[in-house]
């Protein structure tokens, strides 16, 4: 879907930022998630297979439109025959490897993901039964309540990215931001002992998933060629889903034998690996590390309001130096 949506952009003109576009995208789908956490809830409350029924029937209407109205941009099929499946396979893991984990911002990329979505792919789960009980309750009303907070605080992380992209910036300072913001909560979320005081510190987790989620993706899209963007795609995804089932092996057994909170504090000292990880893309540099300016979307991009032929691009003092004394 990512490499199908950035194809289009760019079959369609489209010159602006890429973090905004996946930002938005990430708000529409926390929206839905607010929209059906509280939704189904009620609908719950009169009989629990009524949400299944709906979605049942919901998935169906989405099938239906997809099939009539969304159609490929910016895209030229390629047939293949059926024998030459296993070769074609074998090369676009090949391509997967070479243009994602071969380049070495990617693959800093990659393992920081491993770390950070490994973590709260089993920390979505373990929450909702760590704050019943740091709230000594068991009325299940409270784990939809969290539910749609997690939902907004993805949404308020979004918003972040969109407000960021309209300046000149990198991507990596909001990726080292949220990164430590990530951290830090989730060691709180460990420690807290009181329910006030773990969920904010759990949103404040989502809240950074917001932010570094699109951020990622437009740096990926930055570097990878048209042609192998979804099986990139697809890799990374792979690495970030082994994480999250090392994560859930892991600290569900650290959980089970320790404590749950003993977990949170462990899987956020896993996440800070994170960091230094992102640093090194930083030192890293390059044009995909741009939010903003000449660089940062599609084909390029310009500040927001201004049509593209206004663009400008930065270059550095030092590099002026030569050409300036060269002509003198």
């Amino acid at each position: 879907m990512e490499a199908w949506l950035v194809d289009a952009l760019a079959a369609t003109g489209y010159r602006g930022v890429l973090d905004r576009v996946f930002a938005r995208g990430s708000q529409v789908t926390g929206s839905a998630m607010l929209v059906g956490t509280i939704g189904g809830g009620f609908l719950g409350q009169i009989d629990l297979s009524i949400p299944y029924v709906l979605r049942s029937a919901l998935l169906v209407a989405v099938f239906v439109v997809a099939f009539l109205v969304m159609h490929d941009v910016g895209f030229t099929p390629r047939s293949v025959p059926a024998g030459q499946l296993p070769a074609e396979i074998a090369r676009n893991a090949r391509a997967g490897v070479a243009f994602g984990w071969g380049q070495r911002p990617l693959r800093l990329l990659m393992l920081a993901s491993f770390l950070q979505l490994g973590f709260l792919s089993w920390a979505f789960y373990a929450s909702q039964p760590y704050l019943l009980d740091l709230l000594e309750s068991d009325a299940v009303w409270v784990v939809g309540v969290v539910a749609a907070a997690i939902a907004l605080s993805t949404i308020v992380g979004n918003q972040v990215v969109s407000v960021a992209s309209q300046r000149c910036g990198r991507r990596t300072t909001l990726l080292l931001i949220a990164g430590a913001v990530q951290t830090g909560a989730a060691i709180v979320l460990g420690v807290a002992g009181s329910f006030w005081i773990a969920l904010p510190a759990l949103l404040l987790v989502t809240a950074g998933l917001g932010v570094t989620s699109p951020v990622r993706q437009a740096y990926l899209h930055q570097l990878v060629p048209s042609e192998q963007r979804a099986t990139v795609v697809s890799f990374d995804s792979m690495v970030s889903g082994a994480g999250g089932v090392g994560a859930q092996v892991g600290l569900g057994a650290l959980g089970e034998a320790r404590s749950v909170a003993s977990a949170f504090v462990v899987g956020g000292l896993a996440t800070a690996g994170a960091i230094p990880l992102f640093a090194a893309v930083r030192r890293i540099g390059g044009r995909a590390d741009e939010i903003a300016g000449s660089r940062g979307g599609v084909e390029s991009s310009c500040p927001h309001g201004l049509p593209a032929v206004a663009t400008v691009d930065a270059v550095a003092i030092d590099e002026l130096e030569p050409a300036i004394a060269a002509r003198a």
